[in-house]
């Protein structure tokens, strides 16, 4: 025990008293308080926040700081070592270890002051960066490859609600598999290693932990009353009109289900042989009775392999907060509030031009579509371009901006990239199983009866004489 002493603890302690040593071990010791603190209020379940890369601080710096603190102690115990050498300084019998000596006391005090510190600044700056990371501003601004989904997410419904809300089951599976995703994608970041487009590949935590923490699903909403407006590619833009009365249904207060909710309450198995969930060649829904019912696409021999996924809210609600338009749907929303103005000779046919044409980035988009729509008015109706100049310079920014909402070069994203499942007239949407060609072996399909999800009242009508007794039109 002697030899111990003489010949390892006073050597480390003379060597470890070293502002080096002395700084390693106070950032070792206040971070791996922190840590201890994290891991305890995360046992008892109070952890507080479920931000995906929580696990980056925690799983990554935190361990780093410690960890450097560790080398620290070492590497100044050597270069101590090393100037008393150099001096010819190091001592035949190494000092007893004494707390009246005044130079060890010093070393304790300069321990346990540094480490208090140390404590202060990377707990508050942990805090305040987790806090942080909790925000929407994070998850769509640190990193330029959300630019596409911060920009849809911002116009979308879903604006107000935190993206952790959303994108994070609740509950110990859910925030472990947060934590090592948000790990990844910082890896990928860094690495520029990052798909283009971002894709969900089934990241989406089930609607059960999210959607409805908000929502009810078994909600009776009952009809919906869906007015759109399309234009043509005449010179006066003529307008039509669509109306149609969507049975949305749900559960109502006498239990029975109805509508496109209500025939989607039940257990949905599928499986899908895409990564965006567009070719669903097998079905199967659990019956009233228990009984479980088979349907496979005539176009499949066999069912496929892939893993079944249980039917919710986000098969069909795929897009509720990251959602891009078709050039043809979100010209004709914008037409008609007015901007780009439907008086302009041709300028629905000018419109779907310019923003369907390729561009190399956004910057050269909004330049060659303003550009474009101005030189159109210029040469071809002059007079129009010298009375109506306001209103061709506000269709150009308006195209130019419904542009850069949804095509993003740099990502890849262009007109149809993502699709949207609420529909089917755009993407292949209730059609994926609603087609009239999922049979079971019964002979059964899958129903494709339009009246069940809704009436057409009128089809692309200049003057729906419906709206005028509504008094709308």
């Amino acid at each position: 025990m002697a030899n111990i002493r003489e010949n390892w603890i006073r050597p480390l302690f003379f060597y470890g008293t070293n502002r080096i040593s002395l700084l390693g071990a106070a950032l070792a010791t206040s971070s791996a308080l922190i840590l201890i603190g994290f891991w305890v209020v995360d046992v008892l379940g109070r952890s507080g926040s479920n931000n995906p890369y929580l696990g980056i601080v925690f799983d990554l710096v935190l361990p780093g700081l410690f960890v450097l603190g560790l080398l620290l102690i070492p590497v100044g115990m050597w270069w101590r070592r090393r100037e008393l050498r150099a001096s010819s300084q190091i001592p035949s019998v190494y000092p007893q270890i004494d707390l009246g000596n005044p130079s060890l006391r010093h070393a304790i005090d300069f321990i346990l002051v540094a480490t208090f510190i140390n404590f202060v600044i990377v707990g508050t700056a942990t805090y305040r960066g987790v806090a942080y990371m909790d925000t929407v501003s994070f998850c769509g601004q640190t990193c330029h490859t959300m630019d596409p989904e911060w920009t849809a997410y911002q116009i979308s419904s879903h604006s107000s609600v935190a993206c952790t809300q959303c994108h994070i089951a609740s509950g110990l599976p859910g925030y472990i598999h947060a934590k090592l995703n948000g790990t990844k994608q910082l890896l990928l970041e860094a690495s520029q290693r990052y798909p283009r487009p971002i894709t969900s590949d089934d990241k989406i935590p089930a609607a059960s932990t999210t959607c409805l923490n908000c929502h009810n699903a078994e909600k009776f909403i009952g009809d919906k009353l869906q007015i759109k407006a399309s234009y043509g590619d005449d010179e006066k833009n003529s307008a039509t009109y669509s109306v149609v009365l969507m049975h949305v249904g749900g559960k109502d207060q006498f239990g029975r289900l109805s509508g496109i909710h209500g025939a989607h309450l039940g257990r949905i198995e599928y499986i899908a042989t895409d990564t965006t969930h567009q070719t669903i060649p097998w079905v199967a829904k659990v019956e009233s009775d228990g009984s479980t019912t088979e349907y496979l696409s005539s176009d499949v021999k066999s069912p496929p392999s892939g893993q079944k996924r249980l039917m919710d809210c986000i098969d069909c609600h795929n897009r509720a907060a990251h959602s891009f338009d078709t050039p043809e749907a979100v010209l004709n929303k914008a037409m008609a509030k007015g901007a780009p103005d439907p008086s302009l000779p041709f300028i629905h046919k000018q419109g779907l031009a310019l923003m369907k044409a390729s561009y190399s980035s956004r910057q050269e988009a909004i330049s060659r579509i303003t550009s474009g729509l101005e030189d159109f008015y210029r040469t071809q109706y002059p007079q129009i371009w010298s009375a109506q100049r306001s209103q061709i310079d506000r269709a150009g920014q308006t195209l130019a901006a419904l542009y850069s909402r949804n095509v993003f070069p740099s990502m890849k994203v262009s007109w149809g990239t993502h699709p949207n499942n609420l529909g089917h007239n755009d993407y292949p949407g209730c059609f994926r199983c609603h087609d009239g060609s999922h049979n079971s072996k019964g002979g059964k399909s899958i129903n494709n009866d339009c009246s069940v999800c809704h009436n057409l009242i009128a089809t692309d009508d200049p003057t729906p004489k419906q709206l005028a007794a509504l008094g709308i039109q």
